[in-house]
């Protein structure tokens, strides 16, 4: 949304409140001087408004939180010890000590904030206040936040109960069972759909639901709805442990057809491709690789900061946007995950397993056994991979002023190299960049990277204090795109299947594909993991696909980079040079002391907690607990 509209928002509900206060002729009137009744709120159209409005903070920082997502899957690693990593990410997890759960899938977060939209969507029924278009608006934006919320819950835990009333003081029963997963899935299309009819034609504002938005999210459900994790016979054949469970019903579709299920998939995924709304998807061949990082990059920072080019808010159908009067956490994205040589944190780093799942430039899988890609694995790999991963010897921002004299050349350090010291004597220099280093190695990656998508390049944007503004990409048309593709490919339809993915392709830089069968899938699986990569997309396919056990309960990967001087090479003050150093890379297996990665089928779908199976006698909890 529109920055100076929240201001006006907030301002109304400030004067609002005061006069509340300040009219009042009785001077100890009992009347709460910090609230608005809700009959005011629903007689007017700015508060009623702002109540709606108030809901979508149920979106959190998006995925900007400084513990991501991208850490629960083989994404990437969590630098920082003790925030549950461990546990959730060893299987350990269970209704008692979940682990690290991202706020934005919390059980209790996500039905707070549909509360709140079924509240809203029984006071617009018949709306008290005189502005028909805008409780038309309204109402879409309740239906698509209570969708959005629903949905959340569905892919982390499974089926949940579906609430559409306001339960008051004074219920006979609070308690509800869970609901079939088939019937969740109808109750969120349903209100993807209603959402989309209240808000077709209604005006664009940043950060508001939109009626493509709605489609979007109607997409992607019915995507997840086809998928093998919530077929049973498809996911009982796959894992003991769903096919043990009494309550099948709550994991996915116990009956009907499946081919069904991918055609409503495609439909509702092909509704939003025509739109044609992607940025630089009508190409006919590559662009250079240049270009396609340079398209990367403006795709990952919404188009924002001055460096992209503005037409790629197109992409981001739905976006999370940062107000700085509120210096919200998501604004601070640079600072938890950029380098520590930068005095940033370092947070949420690529892993080893990530890298090399980037393609060579040819198109051609990247290879140890290959010496070309041992000897130098940064070169000639897929444009989005400079977008996205800080490597060793990249080019980045200059350094700040307490750390340029140690690093001139503004290069990630994130070895160890040889160089000449004030002595003539060789000694070995650990990189600014690593945890040896002398500026804040607490804040070193383990795994040889950090992140560099979201991260903007605004050379005055790097210390810790600086916040940028960089949209959560809730919903992109790109992913829409692929929704497509995967539910092309499940019904036989490689050509169509082909050809949007080789215009996503294009756009990066990267050569078409040719293949088919198995090893289309394999391709396009792929691609939606370097193309999504750190949007919240990894966690969930991994599981969809029932492919966790080799991708998330794989170890952790690393890499060690040393750089040793060539012969009569003299250098003092370190910086990446080939003409200078033979460099060595050697991929290695992450100390399980730092993080022991496992995968048990029952996180498949994540524990309900004891707090909630305690309040509600009538849950039954997801099966492996």
């Amino acid at each position: 949304m529109n920055n100076s509209r929240i201001k006006h928002i907030y301002m109304y509900m400030f004067v609002a409140l005061f006069a509340a206060a300040s009219c009042s002729d009785d001077f100890v009137g009992t009347k709460p001087l910090d609230e608005v009744p809700a009959s005011d709120v629903w007689a007017d159209a700015a508060l009623s408004e702002a109540f709606v409005l108030d809901i979508y903070n149920g979106f959190g920082q998006g995925g900007f939180d400084e513990e991501m997502l991208a850490s629960a899957s083989d994404e990437a690693l969590f630098t920082h010890s003790g925030r549950g990593y461990k546990e959730f990410n060893g299987a350990n997890s269970n209704p008692a000590s979940q682990g690290w759960i991202s706020g934005n899938y919390e059980w209790s977060n996500m039905y707070t904030r549909i509360r709140a939209a079924n509240i809203a969507l029984k006071n617009l029924e018949e709306p008290m206040f005189d502005n028909p278009e805008l409780a038309q608006r309204l109402k879409g934006e309740a239906h698509f936040l209570r969708a959005f919320f629903y949905q959340q819950l569905l892919r982390y835990y499974g089926a949940v109960p579906l609430v559409e009333k306001v339960y008051e003081l004074g219920e006979e029963d609070y308690t509800i069972p869970r609901d079939t997963y088939e019937e969740c899935v109808n109750f969120i299309v349903a209100d993807c759909d209603q959402a989309s009819e209240f808000l077709e034609g209604q005006p664009i504002s940043e950060g508001r639901a939109t009626e493509i938005a709605a489609m979007a999210l109607k997409a992607r459900v019915l995507l997840y709805a086809a998928s093998d994790l919530h077929d049973i016979p498809t996911a009982s054949a796959n894992s003991s442990v769903i096919a043990g469970y009494s309550n099948p019903e709550y994991l996915g579709y116990t009956s009907g057809n499946r081919t069904e299920r991918w055609e409503k998939a495609k439909a509702a995924a092909k509704a939003v491709v025509d739109m044609n709304l992607g940025y630089k998807l009508g190409l006919s061949a590559p662009v250079s690789p240049e270009e396609g990082e340079e398209n990367y990059v403006a795709l990952s920072l919404g188009g924002g900061s001055g460096v992209a080019d503005a037409s790629a808010e197109i992409e981001l159908i739905l976006g999370r946007y940062f107000v700085d009067e509120k210096d919200e956490g998501g604004a601070y994205v640079g600072r938890n995950n950029g380098p520590n040589g930068y005095h940033n944190w370092s947070g949420n780093t690529p892993t080893q397993n990530l890298v090399d799942d980037y393609e060579m430039i040819d198109g051609s899988r990247f290879d140890w056994d290959n010496p070309d890609h041992a000897g130098a694995p940064y070169n000639d790999r897929d444009p989005r991979f400079y977008a996205s991963i800080l490597h060793d010897g990249a080019d980045w921002k200059p350094r700040t002023d307490d750390v340029t004299e140690r690093d001139p050349f503004n290069q990630i350090q994130a070895g160890q190299y040889e160089i000449i010291n004030s002595s003539g004597e060789k000694e070995v220099y650990y990189g600014l960049d690593t945890r040896n280093s002398p500026i804040e190695d607490w804040n070193g990656s383990h795994t040889g990277y950090t992140m560099r998508k979201f991260i903007d390049p605004d050379p005055a944007i790097i210390d810790q204090n600086t916040r940028q503004q960089i949209p959560w990409p809730v919903l992109k048309y790109t992913e829409a795109v692929l929704n497509y593709v995967e539910a092309c490919i499940e019904l036989g339809e490689e050509g169509e299947a082909r050809n949007w993915l080789n215009r996503i392709r294009y756009r990066a830089g990267m050569p078409e594909i040719t293949d088919s069968g198995d090893a289309l899938m394999e391709r396009y699986r792929n691609e939606r993991r370097v193309e999504l990569v750190y949007e919240e997309h990894r966690f969930h396919d991994a599981r969809r696909w029932m492919v966790a056990p080799e991708t998330l309960g794989e170890q952790v990967r690393t890499i060690s980079v040393f750089g040793t001087l060539k012969s009569g090479a003299e250098v003092q003050v370190y910086r990446y040079d080939p003409e200078s150093y033979d460099y060595t890379y050697t991929p290695m297996s992450l100390d399980p002391g730092i993080e022991d990665r496992q995968w048990q089928d029952k996180m498949y779908f994540i524990s309900i907690h004891r707090d909630e199976m305690n309040r509600n006698d009538k849950l039954i909890q997801n099966p492996g607990y």
